[in-house]
């Protein structure tokens, strides 16, 4: 089989996993990356590895030896570049958010399906096969159905004042920071595990720290790294939010959204629960699924390809007792989206865990509603989402 030629824009923090991962697969090659500046990304380029580099993102675009782009820039790129590409007629995979808000969501979704390619987004959770696991169980009435979807995604790497970055910035992170970057997460799979969307919302957001000092320089997401000299910057993006959720089906829910909240470092808790039992899933302890009774003593399984379902079996890579991590996960969603590419990105060929553009401009829907409800004084807001054929 011939390799694919993957080419990546935007390397910051993500990056090195995006190219991690498309390693591990076998069939493709990282050909080129594209950065701010071509003395930035020839540095990158060395770091990761890779051959090609470009200064500026629309000669990686024309490489011939490009077919599939990896579009992991600040999302205030995401638009133009993704729209690019998909000019261009190259498979795409965007880290999430798609988009800065819903309608340039829905422009990207809909060039996408006229595009006819692969187009990824990367709610990378999706890939674990515990998570999958959940999904499966629920989906065949294991759970007799699902009344309370409920957790949290708790962070603490902005819980310092002298940590800013372009997330905390609208122009180039948008008006949501903690629900757009992490509670987009959460929603996607709360949404992809119960099978169910999220119909309505009501939203209270908070700016725990409103002033922050910047040293002018692009910080990366989790860096560590001081600078002597820093200017007060007022911040209204919220950084600690709390979401009432009712589903379509008549379920209620909650959850949580925070990124300054102390040794909380990727606390990620989904739970599900339903008539005859309770699922729950922490990404900390993802090796694990706790199914809870009322009238036989809770369980916890174990990830173990010997025990999940044969369609989840695909997704474990270590026998039982082997743990598995995050870019094991990762891994599992990048290596779907290139079984996708293989098949030219036709709708039928397309896995069922995959997230797509469809689910990335939903994504921002449901944000949205959240900052609707919240500028309304709290009050109950619809989600207002127009499905595209996939």
């Amino acid at each position: 089989m011939k390799k694919i030629g993957m080419g990546l824009i935007g390397p910051g923090f993500v990056a090195a996993h995006h190219i991690d991962a498309v390693r591990r697969l076998g069939d493709v090659d990282v050909v080129a990356i594209a950065g701010s500046s071509q003395e930035s990304t020839d540095r990158k380029a060395r770091e990761y590895k890779v051959e090609r580099s470009y200064g500026d993102f629309r000669a990686l675009i024309a490489d011939p030896d490009v077919q599939v782009i990896h579009n992991t820039t600040p999302n205030h790129l995401h638009l133009p570049i993704t729209m690019a590409v998909l000019k261009a007629g190259k498979h795409v995979i965007s880290d999430k958010p798609l988009a800065m808000n819903p309608e340039e969501g829905r422009k990207l979704r809909d060039a996408a399906l006229a595009a006819k390619v692969a187009h990824v987004v990367t709610f990378n959770y999706r890939g674990n096969p515990l998570v999958q696991q959940a999904r499966g169980m629920i989906a065949s009435g294991q759970t007799e159905g699902v009344s309370f979807v409920h957790g949290h995604y708790l962070q603490d790497w902005m819980a310092d004042p002298n940590v800013y970055s372009w997330r905390s910035d609208p122009a180039k992170g948008g008006a949501s920071s903690a629900l757009g970057d992490i509670g987009s997460h959460w929603c996607d799979l709360a949404e992809h595990v119960s099978g169910l969307k999220i119909a309505s919302v009501l939203a209270d957001l908070t700016t725990v720290i409103p002033v922050r000092y910047s040293s002018g320089n692009s910080a990366e997401a989790f860096s560590n790294k001081s600078d002597a000299e820093r200017v007060p910057v007022s911040v209204q993006a919220e950084d600690l939010a709390s979401v009432l959720l009712r589903f379509e089906n008549g379920a209620k829910g909650s959850f949580s959204v925070g990124q300054v909240l102390p040794g909380h470092k990727n606390d990620l808790e989904l739970e599900l629960n339903g008539r005859a039992c309770s699922l729950k899933w922490k990404q900390e302890e993802q090796n694990e699924l706790w199914i809870g009774h009322y009238n036989q003593p809770n369980v916890v399984m174990a990830k173990d390809p010997s025990l999940v379902s044969s369609a989840v079996r695909r997704y474990t890579h270590l026998p039982g007792g082997h743990q598995e991590a995050w870019a094991d996960a990762f891994l599992n969603v990048i290596r779907d989206a290139y079984e996708w590419i293989h098949e030219g990105g036709s709708p039928h060929a397309k896995p069922e865990m995959l997230p797509t553009f469809e689910d990335g401009y939903r994504s921002t829907c449901v944000v949205e509603a959240m900052l609707r409800s919240h500028a309304a004084g709290s009050v109950w807001e619809k989600v207002q989402y127009v499905s595209g054929d996939r």
